[in-house]
């Protein structure tokens, strides 16, 4: 995909690694480590290479895990909408969303929620770790994650209802048999039937009674015959036997999709109307503009109550650095989706307000999830599920057009931390390899990150980095408001050489990034 005509260039300041800092999530104080770079400016297309080579970002600034150092590594993880079924915990939640809709009836207690606020995951970086790169007041970091315990495994489920189901049809069978005289008590002697009492039980001196649906067939079949043989007598030259009937088709027990339950109609009567705005927050638009201050005390609320923010902590500058302010560039190609490319905002109106905003990327081949915020109100809806749930129904929208847009990329994936694998749960998925940056089916990936917290997904030991650096010279370079290769910018360079800094950027990045991106040096 070419970048569009117009579109800025990526431009961006690289940060060589970090010391260890505070872990988010084990709260580890020395446990974390991460490289990464301010994005002043960034393509799509080049946002989407980095996310592929296991970055991520948080307002503008884009960081990456040292995944073979830090205390909790972090796999980006993306789920394969196209082939997604709801699991039996998600169609509980959309039910749940669509009874309140539809009668207003809703119980607070006992809730499941997966709040996906933490597909943001700030936990990797820390508020000393930006201010002491750009000098950032410090506040401005990535939030804290929250999220409940990771729900039962689905086949773990699936195989207890079975299991529960047979019983029952056991104890069924027995009773219905013991009714009928065919059982055996449970004294040693055996009790031959009896017949029935008058006016009670089947009448043992006629037939069976036969289904309705058998004698229609019969009756059928009888006329069939019936014309077959009048068509003969009457002379024609009939020359095909009496057709038999045709097998009965089988009824296809085909799972509902997550659109018949997002989109199934709400009666004429419904108790609430709920509506889904998608509105660009960078740069803003008109509608986005007029209902930032409404999202912005939702975002406030979130935070005081889910995350105990004190009052002065989730300040309108905060709210404008991580969730508004975004380095990619808004893109609509003619065959790109209706909304174009870029960083949004989808704003969930529950009768007339905003009760909950999921922050979005758009992008070449998926849609990134970034963050989540809700009023607290409402939690009782299993907000985080539900947003989850409504982006990969919008991404299988997105994809109708632009079909290389097939991807749900909800963050990062940490195994050794227990309240993080709930995003696991939401399959088909694949987990990116931290060594050669291909996709592995996260089935394959689970027992090895059992015994290892960090692991290589790609089995096959000869495979490399496609993307490593073998031309740094080709690297190019914003120096003094100049671009140019990094092998002219070597020989203008004064002071010591910083080819070591540049290797390591190159190599985190990949080949075609370096050579497309601007590395900005002063």
């Amino acid at each position: 995909m070419a970048v569009a005509p117009g579109t800025s260039p990526t431009i961006v300041e690289y940060f060589e690694g970090e010391d260890f800092y505070r872990c988010g999530y084990c709260k580890n104080e020395t446990g974390s480590r991460s490289n990464g770079m301010w994005a002043h400016s960034m393509t799509v297309q080049d946002y989407q290479a980095l996310i592929d080579r296991g970055w991520r970002r948080s307002g503008k600034y884009v960081y990456k895990p040292v995944m073979n150092q830090t205390c909790c590594p972090q796999y980006t993880i993306r789920c394969r909408p196209l082939h997604f079924q709801p699991s039996k915990s998600h169609k509980k939640v959309l039910k749940k969303m669509f009874k309140f809709l539809s009668k207003g009836e809703f119980s607070r207690g006992n809730n499941e929620e997966e709040p996906m606020d933490s597909q943001m995951d700030d936990g990797a970086v820390d508020d000393f770790v930006l201010k002491s790169k750009l000098d950032i007041q410090p506040d401005h970091r990535p939030l804290s994650e929250d999220c409940k315990e990771v729900i039962e495994s689905e086949v773990k489920e699936k195989e207890e209802n079975l299991e529960a189901k047979e019983t029952k049809e056991l104890n069924q069978s027995h009773a219905k048999k013991e009714k009928l005289g065919f059982g055996e008590p449970s004294g040693s002697a055996k009790v031959l039937p009896s017949a029935p009492k008058p006016g009670k039980g089947a009448d043992l001196s006629k037939p069976p009674c036969r289904k309705a649906k058998d004698i229609r067939k019969e009756r059928k079949r009888q006329k069939l015959i019936l014309k077959s043989q009048t068509d003969k007598l009457e002379g024609f030259q009939i020359q095909h036997e009496p057709q038999p009937l045709p097998p009965e088709k089988p009824k296809l027990n085909q799972p509902k999709s997550i659109e018949d339950f997002i989109f199934d109609t709400l009666p004429e009567d419904a108790a609430h109307q709920l509506e889904v705005r998608v509105v660009r927050s960078s740069p803003p638009s008109s509608q986005f503009k007029a209902t930032f201050q409404e999202s912005y005390q939702v975002y406030k609320r979130y935070q005081m109550v889910i995350h105990q923010d004190p009052p002065d902590k989730p300040t309108v500058s905060q709210f404008t650095r991580f969730l508004c302010s975004s380095p990619l560039e808004a893109e609509n190609p003619p065959n790109g989706p209706d909304y174009g490319y870029g960083s949004f905002h989808q704003q969930y109106w529950l009768d007339g307000k905003i009760i909950a905003v999921g922050v979005i990327d758009v992008l070449p081949h998926c849609v990134s999830s970034v963050y989540l915020y809700y009023d607290p109100d409402y939690s009782f809806l299993s907000l985080g599920v539900y947003s989850a749930l409504r982006e990969i129904a919008f991404t299988r929208q997105l994809h109708e057009k632009t079909s290389q847009l097939s991807y749900y990329y909800m963050g990062f994936y940490i195994h050794s931390c227990p309240k993080m694998r709930y995003k696991g749960q939401y399959r088909p998925s694949d987990l990116l390899c931290p060594e050669t940056y291909v996709w592995v089916p996260i089935e394959q990936c689970l027992p090895a990150l059992e015994n290892s917290k960090y692991c290589r997904f790609n089995q096959d030991t000869k495979a490399v980095d496609e993307e490593r650096v073998n031309e740094l010279d080709r690297l190019r370079v914003l120096y003094k408001r100049t671009i140019m290769p990094y092998n002219i910018y070597k020989k203008r360079q004064k002071g010591p050489s910083d080819e070591a800094i540049v290797q390591q950027y190159a190599d985190l990045v990949g080949q075609t990034c370096s050579e497309r991106m601007l590395l900005f040096r002063s």
